[in-house]
């Protein structure tokens, strides 16, 4: 379902529906059209007014492209919606990106226009020669209050063409610096109906997605509830004491959240589970969910249900886990999967290899200039380099290619490591890693996260090497079983909290951890 038609259907059929809410403001369906012609003028008016106007990416199609770089979900999902039924490309700039990663990012891809807070952005982008415009949301709310009074609002936002480019994304950065990408509208059609078919956004559903709207899982959450008719929730980050209350007060039925915000609406729920007791589903992206967060769930909202999603935001939805320890998933019916291996052939059932994938939402390619990687072969298929297996035609994910290690000739899964110490009492955040050998070409190490602890010796938290051994020949085949465990302060993560293994290992391999 196209986004603009649902919105306009809705507003004409019933306008008093809410749309769109956060802690600051709420629109109706009828509101938000009418407030998409006042934003959509301003942002117009200011790209125009530009005497040098920065040349977008040549995959826009010569549309200008707007950013919002700003902690408010609320502010960045109405300016996302609002501009949908436009001529006009949309991104979401994570404000916590280091500034020079952001001022390459609106530089290289031809940005025309940011929507930000950051006085120190818009001077790095002033001396970086940029020509675009930086406005405050402050101001923009200004300019908006203008267009009311004068009365000049845009014409009515429209149904845009299904090949017009609509968004530009960018990948999680897990692996290295994000990459940006087109999603025309028909790509974004055939993601909502695959989402849609199986994740359960469905007409006049109240659903929550608390988090930063940068993030392709909240973002998506925003466009899904509002292409199929339902009414979308949004907070700057999840506060347990705040969201029990509005969970219960504005009758929300499905959470669209990360993993960390599961667990702590888990831990929430323990506390006072009346507050959420009307909870349906609750929709997570990344396969693997830990078992912990599961059983946690399970124990305190047994009427709920649990989908762990996996997906690429450069290709779109591609199959679930609903039972068990999540770590198989079914591929969506509409989704083709191959996992091949470094010639290119697939591979036989249990080999772990590169996954490639058919969708039609998966977008054409990454931004001129932003990246060499290539996503889509000359087949059609594409991957982004995630490793697995299939067995029984049911996909397992092993990681990236940096998370397989060759030991001994065997491939190890990193990730599959660490999940095997989910379980281990009294055992925090964990990063698999791979060391070099001379006998068996790299050896597998486990680097254990412990605070401040490890520069007053052992954690007391932490169990010794004995018992990590023991607890991993238990679970794991011999290849997988860590030889060295190492302690440190704090493992590195991207803004997004995802741990960088390439960091982890080479603070390992500067001496930066405590070896037990």
């Amino acid at each position: 379902m196209p986004i603009t038609s649902t919105i306009l259907d809705v507003a004409l059929v019933r306008p008093d529906q809410l749309a769109l809410a956060g802690s600051e403001a709420r629109l109706s369906y009828g509101e938000l059209v009418d407030d998409s012609r006042v934003a959509f003028a301003v942002v117009d008016s200011l790209h125009r007014a530009q005497p040098e106007p920065p040349r977008p990416a040549p995959e826009t199609q010569g549309i200008p492209i707007t950013a919002v770089s700003t902690t408010s979900a609320f502010f960045t999902a109405r300016i996302i919606a609002g501009l949908a039924g436009y001529r006009a490309v949309s991104a979401t700039i994570d404000p916590r990106w280091p500034l020079d990663h952001q001022v390459g990012v609106i530089r290289t891809t031809g940005i025309g226009l940011v929507i930000s807070e950051s006085r120190t952005l818009a001077e790095a982008l002033a001396a970086a020669g940029w020509t675009g415009t930086v406005i405050t949301p402050a101001e923009f709310a200004t300019r908006e209050a203008q267009v009311r009074s004068a009365g000049t609002p845009a014409p009515a936002p429209t149904v845009r063409e299904a090949s017009e480019p609509f968004l530009m994304l960018f990948s999680s950065g897990t692996t290295s610096n994000p990459k940006a990408f087109i999603k025309t509208r028909q790509q974004y059609r055939d993601n909502v109906a695959v989402s849609s078919a199986h994740l359960e956004p469905l007409p006049e559903v109240a659903t929550l997605a608390p988090g930063p709207v940068s993030y392709s899982l909240t973002l998506y959450a925003v466009i899904e509830s509002l292409a199929t008719g339902g009414s979308v929730h949004v907070a700057d980050d999840f506060d347990p004491f705040t969201m029990g209350p509005r969970i219960a007060d504005e009758a929300i039925t499905r959470i669209v959240a990360v993993p960390a915000v599961v667990k702590a609406l888990a831990e929430a729920a323990g506390r006072s589970p009346d507050r959420f007791h009307g909870l349906d589903l609750l929709v997570t992206g990344g396969a693997n969910l830990p078992a912990s967060i599961r059983d946690r769930l399970a124990e305190v909202l047994p009427e709920a249900r649990l989908i762990s999603y996996y997906g690429a935001a450069e290709i779109g939805f591609i199959g679930d886990s609903r039972a068990g320890d999540g770590t198989w998933i079914t591929v969506y019916d509409s989704i083709g999967a191959e996992v091949r291996g470094d010639d290119g052939q697939p591979l036989p059932d249990g080999e772990i290899g590169t996954l490639w994938i058919r969708a039609a939402a998966c977008s054409d390619g990454y931004v001129t200039g932003t990246t060499d990687a290539q996503l889509q072969g000359p087949d059609g298929w594409a991957s982004v380099g995630d490793q697995g297996r299939i067995e029984g035609g049911l996909l397992q994910l092993a990681g990236r290619a940096g998370d397989i290690a060759i030991t001994g000739g065997h491939k190890v899964s990193l990730p599959e490591v660490e999940r095997a110490f989910e379980t281990c009492p009294r055992l925090g955040e964990a990063c698999a890693i791979a060391l070099p050998d001379d006998s068996l070409g790299s050896i597998v190490a486990l680097v254990i996260e412990t605070g401040s602890a490890t520069g007053a010796g052992l954690a007391p938290s932490v169990p010794g090497k004995a018992a990590l051994l023991a607890h991993a020949r238990a679970r794991l085949a011999p290849q997988f079983v860590p030889r060295r465990f190492y302690l440190i302060d704090r493992l590195p993560r991207t803004v997004g909290g995802k741990i960088r293994r390439t960091e982890a290992t080479e603070l390992i391999t500067n001496g930066q951890g405590q070896r037990l």
